[in-house]
């Protein structure tokens, strides 16, 4: 967990306290760890697939991005952040 955390802090210049989660996949793209911070120490969520790959993002080694609740749990199903046919936010409502 604390070698995670400095990644966040060194590598990607951001605050392993903050409220966001770190997502990390290994090279296999097989495994996935998430270091979460709660008011008192650190969460780690593992995960191992025991068939198949995560889709994790191209271009993005070395890299930080920023992704939703949404793209997160897509990325945990096994799915493209990007998908092209989900239905897109509402961000204007109107009640007729």
């Amino acid at each position: 967990m604390d070698g995670l955390a400095l990644i966040v802090q060194e590598s990607f210049k951001l605050d392993p306290f903050s409220r966001s989660l770190f997502v990390f996949c290994n090279r296999n793209q097989d495994k996935i760890k998430i270091l979460e911070w709660d008011h008192n120490g650190f969460w780690l969520h593992y995960k191992r697939l025991e068939k198949g790959r995560f889709k994790w993002p191209d271009g993005t080694k070395g890299k930080s991005i920023a992704i939703d609740e949404r793209e997160l749990r897509w990325l945990l199903d096994g799915l493209n952040i990007h998908q092209q046919s989900a239905h897109k936010e509402v961000l204007e409502r109107v009640i007729i």
